[in-house]
């Protein structure tokens, strides 16, 4: 029976979405203009109170979806954030759907999270101008080829990254990473032959560059790890309520002071020491998305 309304379930869930992001840009959409146009303590302000919709936004999408799907969620390690803080978060990624974990996880436990765009996405309809309102930071990636035609390419990621870290500093946030980049496949797993079993290699740069930006500012990295105990799913997967549990565990962590500073671009010694935390970071992750996994196997159907 749950079959058969799946589609009905996801196309239901699907509109009351795009109402409810509708209704939560508009105030966005209207309160940039006066952001742009203003300095200082009155644009954080005006920030703070976008992001205050954001979050409303994110939390009225998972009451909905938790009253129609029923999903079960096992969400630890949440109990020490401050919504006051300023995070750095890395986090696996399998699925769009991560997106929507982040939210649950989260709440208003944590800021409202931000993270980096491809520069395509700043024309997904309504949502890549709220992002855009929102200051969340679009990168515009360059080929090798490109770059080598054109030298002046190289480090602007870098320059991206800066800005929004100095429009972050005086703010509450939540600066979310993907390591791998990209969400993961068993093909890109084979094609890159990740020494993971679970993960893909991790990409430390844009990583490296937030935490000398944001500097000391930073009360923490929080290492999340997402599992899917039947598999990841599509988005219109989760939509129809095929996603049935999700297991989140979040872990804080101190980032090593000497991070702070030193150039990850410019010195190579600084480089293979952050190289090599991600590198016991990542090992740690893999082993524990073992670990979630046998666990989630164990319980009851």
């Amino acid at each position: 029976m749950r079959k058969i309304f799946a589609p009905l379930t996801g196309g239901f869930v699907l509109l009351f979405l795009i109402t409810n992001t509708i209704f939560w840009a508009t105030p966005i959409y209207l309160l940039t203009p006066v952001k742009y146009l203003t300095r200082g303590r009155l644009r954080d302000a005006v920030s703070r109170a976008m992001a205050h919709m954001g979050q409303t936004w994110a939390g009225i999408n998972v009451i909905f979806s938790d009253a129609v799907h029923g999903t079960h969620w096992d969400i630890r390690g949440t109990d020490v954030l401050k919504p006051d803080g300023q995070y750095l978060v890395c986090c696996n990624h399998q699925t769009w759907n991560d997106i929507f974990v982040l939210m649950k996880a989260f709440g208003r436990r944590a800021p409202f999270f931000k993270f980096f765009l491809k520069q395509q996405l700043i024309w997904v309809p309504v949502l890549g101008l709220a992002w855009w309102g929102l200051d969340y930071p679009f990168m515009k990636r360059y080929t090798k080829e490109q770059i080598e035609k054109n030298p002046e390419l190289k480090g602007k990621d870098l320059a991206t990254t800066r800005i929004a870290c100095e429009r972050y500093v005086n703010q509450p946030v939540t600066i979310l990473n993907f390591l791998e980049g990209t969400r993961f496949t068993a093909a890109k797993h084979a094609r890159q032959q990740s020494p993971y079993k679970h993960l893909l290699k991790p990409k430390s740069g844009g990583f490296a560059f937030v935490v000398s930006a944001m500097g000391a500012k930073l009360n923490s990295l929080l290492d999340v790890t997402i599992v899917y105990p039947e598999g990841a799913m599509g988005f219109w997967d989760f939509l129809c309520g095929h996603v049935r549990s999700v297991v989140v565990e979040v872990r804080r962590l101190e980032i090593p002071p000497e991070f702070f500073r030193g150039s990850y671009e410019n010195d190579p010694v600084f480089r293979q020491q952050f190289q090599d935390w991600i590198a016991k970071l990542w090992q740690d992750k893999d082993r524990l998305i073992g670990e979630m996994k046998a666990r989630a196997a164990m319980q009851p159907a």
